[in-house]
């Protein structure tokens, strides 16, 4: 059997994040288990799509669920649900809909690159500095939605998804949310659809542990229906973003799994060990760490800060990353600046704590 081994990879500690490059999370058992039975089976594609997202639904108190080939398949799904569900005709033109409703609002401090998603459906971004009054003048008879990219660092914007949500209400406006990265808390699953957002997305492949080409599409049902027939298994503009029934059942397994998860016990490991990182790294020479909180995607969860004096260890932050990534085992960790770099227990199995402690002393002892 061919392994990474055969291929010349080596396999990582992972103290960095749930970063798409490193492979997003592992999956547990569960979730292999449920992939593994899924492969031996042909199954009408559309009717296990339907059933896995009433089950998704129903576990996370939204009205439906789709399962898509992960977060950023999930925006360009959700900006032509924000079309078709008003304009079904558009289904054969995608991305020609200038004759429908074609502007998406996008706030100036959340500009990233997975908003791009959105301009592959022909939405024409409309970019605003966000308080309320820009937002309702850029509202017209051609916004076919909002889009909210909640992040790890403080919004610039000067309004709240709260007021986004009840501004856009006024007018029918759909308000979209990506939510990849902001699981846990595990009530977020519910909270932005709840809070009004029509859909919210989330990756599959990070805290969810379930397969990493897998998300999640949660909210109104006209919305996630309107989709369907431009989705895999049919033909249109979703048609490259197949999603297998393997993906489909790992995916249900992963939720299913997460919403039993002692939450507390998992931030208690990561408090323990950042307090273990701490009290291994501060009484080095020319290194200083603390604890940092939240982490770099909003997640109420701890981290290590990790600051290095250069002149003392004869090392900057980017050149100890590197030297992490040549230690045996390699660890990734997270470059901050030339001074810093992180290190983050969320991805780390039992025991590796102790593997990053003894690779710190080691490479700054």
């Amino acid at each position: 059997m061919t392994d990474y081994q055969d291929l010349g990879i080596r396999p990582l500690v992972n103290a960095f994040a749930t970063v798409t490059k490193y492979g997003g999370s592992l999956m547990p058992p569960e979730v292999l288990r449920a992939m593994n039975e899924a492969a031996g089976s042909f199954v009408d594609l559309a009717q296990l799509q339907r059933r896995v997202g009433d089950r998704i639904a129903r576990l996370t108190r939204n009205q439906a669920a789709y399962v898509t080939s992960g977060a950023a398949a999930g925006i360009e799904l959700a900006a032509a649900a924000a079309v078709l569900h008003k304009h079904p005709e558009a289904l054969k033109r995608f991305p020609d809909i200038a004759d429908f409703k074609d502007e998406a609002i996008l706030f100036r401090g959340q500009r990233n690159p997975y908003d791009y998603s959105i301009q592959a459906v022909g939405l024409t971004y409309v970019e605003i500095a966000g308080s309320p009054d820009n937002f309702r003048a850029a509202i017209n008879e051609r916004t076919a939605c909002v889009v909210w990219f909640p992040r790890g660092q403080a919004n610039t914007d000067d309004i709240s998804l709260a007021q986004v949500i009840a501004i856009a209400d006024e007018q029918e406006i759909p308000v979209i949310v990506d939510a990849a990265a902001q699981l846990p808390p595990v009530d977020n699953l519910w909270r932005f659809t709840e809070m009004g957002a029509a859909i919210a997305l989330f990756s599959g492949g990070k805290d969810l542990r379930g397969p990493q080409s897998s998300g999640l599409m949660l909210g109104r049902r006209d919305l996630i229906d309107s989709i369907r027939p431009i989705s895999n298994p049919n033909h249109g503009l979703g048609r490259p973003f197949k999603v297998g029934k393997e993906e489909l059942m790992g995916a249900l397994a992963a939720v299913e799994r997460y919403l039993k998860l002692d939450h507390a016990a998992r931030a208690q490991y990561c408090e323990d060990t950042v307090r273990l990182f701490c009290e291994t790294l501060n009484p080095l020479a020319g290194v200083c760490a603390e604890r940092a909180f939240p982490n770099e995607a909003g997640q109420p969860l701890p981290w290590c800060r990790v600051t290095v004096d250069a002149a003392v260890l004869g090392k900057t932050a980017d050149e100890l990353a590197q030297a992490f990534l040549d230690h045996e085992p390699g660890i990734a960790v997270s470059p901050l600046n030339e001074a810093q770099f992180h290190l983050n227990p969320m991805t780390l199995n039992p025991g590796e704590e102790l593997i990053v402690r003894d690779a710190c002393l080691k490479l700054m002892g």
